[in-house]
C-alpha cells in the first residue's frame, strides 16, 4: 500500500498536522500558531475563528510542499478538534463572529434551561448540559446573533467545508455535548425550541469516520492535497487521544495523565452513571467510549521545579511507598471519579522528608486513576490488560511504575500518542483499512510495559483503603 492519511489537530494554541503511511510512520508534520484565547472575568472564552483555515491551510500545504509528486497519495484526511468549541458562521460558511470556546462558561441561564427542558432525556443519555457545554452556548447565541448568521458549527465542519467547498455534516463526537442525543440518534429537538434555536442552523450528523466530501480544485490548489481526497469525520482531541493509545477494542483503556487526569475505555453498553461523572462517546462501530476527567493530575506536582522532578521521581521509586496518603488536589472541587463541589486536598501524617511527600503526591493522583478505573467497572465497563497510558506524567517511568504498582497491573507507556494520530487512524478507517481496530493494530506504535513491584503491593493497597476510607468520612464518596 503506498497511500497515505493525514491527521489534523485543532488546538486551543496551535494546528498540528501529521501525514502517515499505512504503518503508522509520520512522513510529514507541520504546526502553525493560534491567536490567544481571550478571557474575561464573566466567564468568556473566545477565539478568532477566521484564523483556524489559514492554520490548518498552511500545515497542510507544508506537509504536501516536502513530501512532493507522494503528496498526491494522500487519500483521505480526518479533523479533531475541542470539544462544544461552536462558532455562527454565514451561508457561504464564514464566521459571523468569534468562536465560542470549550471552557467559555457565559451562559448559565440556557444551560439551566437546558437542564430542566431536556431533563428525561440526559437521564438516558448521561449527558448532563452545564453552562461549559456547546448546547448552553448555542443556546446564548441564539439570542445574540449577528443577523446574518445563518448555521452553527463546531470546529471541523467549519474547516471540512473550507475543504470540499460545500456544507459538510458534524461527527456525533464534537456534537455530543452540544445537544445531540447519540442513543436515539438525533439533536435534543424539544430543548433547541425552548432555546429558541431554529433546527435549520443545526448541522446534519454522522458517525466518526463516515465520508464528509471529497476536496476540491480551489482546495486543492492552496494546499496541495489531491482533488478527490475524502475528507473524513473526526472525533474529539479526548477521544482522539484514546484512539492513539490504541484503545479501540472491547475492555481497553487508557489514562492520559496531563494537568489533569482523564480516563477513557471502550464498552458494548452505554454506562449510566447516576451521578452524572461518566459521560460517553459513542464508538464509530457503534460500541460506546465512557470516561471522565478528574481535576487532580499533574498540576499536583506544579510547584516543583522541572529540572527536578526526574531526581525526585528517581528517588520516590527507589524509596518505596510513602508513610503518608494524601489526595494533592489544586484548588476545589472534584468532577470524576466522584463529584464533590467542596473537595479540597487532604494529606494523613506527616512525610518524613521531601521525597516522602512527593512519593505520597505520585500515588494520591495513582489512587484516583484506581478508583476511577473501579467506579467504570462498577457501572459495567471494566477494564482488561494493561492500562494504555500517555501524557506527560506517561514519561516518567517511575511514576508508571508507582501506577502500575498501585492498579496492580501493568501500564503500557505508548510512544508518539497524540491527537492527531488519532485523526489519522479516522482517516485511514474506511481507506487504508476496512475497520478502527484493524487501522490502530497497524499503525499504533507498540507500547513498552511497565511492571509493578510486587512487594509495594500489600502496603499500596492499604495506603488506598485509607484514601477510599477519608474520602468515604467527608462525604465527598457516596456508596
Amino acid at each position: 500500500m503506498g497511500e497515505l492519511v493525514a491527521g489534523v489537530d485543532v488546538a486551543t494554541a496551535n494546528v498540528r498536522v501529521q501525514v502517515h503511511d499505512p504503518f503508522g510512520t509520520v512522513v510529514a508534520a507541520a504546526a502553525r500558531p493560534l491567536p490567544a484565547v481571550q478571557r474575561s472575568a464573566d466567564g468568556r472564552a473566545e477565539q478568532d475563528a477566521a484564523a483556524w483555515w489559514p492554520a490548518v491551510r498552511d500545515c497542510l500545504a507544508e506537509c504536501c510542499a516536502a513530501l512532493g509528486s507522494r503528496s498526491g497519495s494522500i487519500t483521505s484526511l480526518a479533523i479533531s478538534a475541542t470539544s462544544g468549541t461552536v462558532v455562527p458562521v454565514d451561508a457561504a460558511g464564514a464566521p459571523t463572529g468569534p468562536a465560542l470556546m470549550y471552557d467559555d462558561r457565559r451562559a448559565v441561564h440556557q444551560a439551566r434551561l437546558a437542564r430542566e427542558t431536556g431533563a428525561e432525556r440526559w437521564r438516558r443519555t448521561g449527558i448532563v448540559p452545564s453552562a461549559g457545554s456547546g448546547l448552553a452556548r448555542i443556546g446564548w447565541l441564539a439570542e445574540n446573533l449577528p443577523p446574518e448568521t445563518a448555521r452553527f458549527c463546531h470546529t471541523p465542519d467549519l474547516l471540512g467545508r473550507m475543504l470540499v467547498d460545500h456544507p459538510v455534516a458534524v461527527d456525533t463526537s464534537h456534537a455530543l455535548k452540544s445537544g445531540y442525543d447519540a442513543v436515539r440518534g438525533e439533536w435534543a429537538h424539544e430543548v433547541f425550541d425552548a432555546l429558541g434555536v431554529p433546527s435549520a442552523m443545526l448541522p446534519v450528523v454522522v458517525r466518526p469516520t463516515e465520508v464528509l466530501g471529497e476536496v476540491g480544485a480551489d482546495a486543492s490548489a492552496v494546499t496541495g492535497l489531491p482533488v478527490g481526497c475524502a475528507v473524513r469525520a473526526g472525533m474529539t482531541d479526548g477521544c482522539a487521544g484514546q484512539l492513539a493509545c490504541g484503545a479501540v477494542d472491547l475492555g481497553q483503556f487508557v489514562t492520559v495523565l496531563g494537568t489533569t487526569l482523564v480516563l477513557k475505555g471502550v464498552s458494548a453498553e452505554l454506562v449510566h452513571d447516576p451521578t452524572g461523572a461518566v459521560y460517553s462517546h459513542l464508538h464509530p462501530d457503534g460500541s460506546w467510549l465512557p470516561g471522565g476527567a478528574a481535576n487532580v493530575g499533574g498540576a499536583a506536582l506544579s510547584d516543583v521545579d522541572p529540572g527536578e522532578l526526574a531526581a525526585l521521581d528517581r528517588a520516590a521509586a527507589q524509596r518505596g511507598p510513602s508513610t503518608a496518603v494524601q489526595y494533592p488536589l489544586r484548588g476545589t472541587g472534584e468532577r470524576f471519579p466522584f463529584q464533590a463541589a467542596s473537595a479540597t486536598s487532604f494529606l494523613l501524617s506527616e512525610p518524613v522528608d521531601r521525597v516522602d511527600e512527593h512519593r505520597s503526591r505520585l500515588e494520591g493522583i495513582a489512587f484516583s486513576e484506581r478508583l476511577a478505573l473501579q467506579r467504570l467497572a462498577d457501572l459495567g465497563a471494566p477494564a482488561t490488560g494493561p492500562i494504555r497510558t500517555a501524557g506527560g506524567g506517561a514519561r516518567s517511568q517511575e511514576w508508571c511504575r508507582i501506577r502500575a504498582s498501585v492498579l496492580e497491573r501493568p501500564v503500557l507507556r505508548v510512544p508518539g500518542a497524540g491527537t492527531a494520530v488519532g485523526a489519522a487512524l479516522l482517516a485511514a478507517t474506511g481507506s487504508l483499512y476496512p475497520d478502527l481496530s484493524s487501522a490502530a493494530a497497524a499503525m499504533v506504535r507498540p507500547g513498552a510495559e511497565v511492571e509493578p513491584v510486587a512487594a509495594d503491593i500489600p502496603p499500596l493497597r492499604d495506603n488506598y483503603l485509607q484514601f477510599v476510607a477519608e474520602l468515604r468520612a467527608r462525604g465527598w464518596l457516596v456508596d
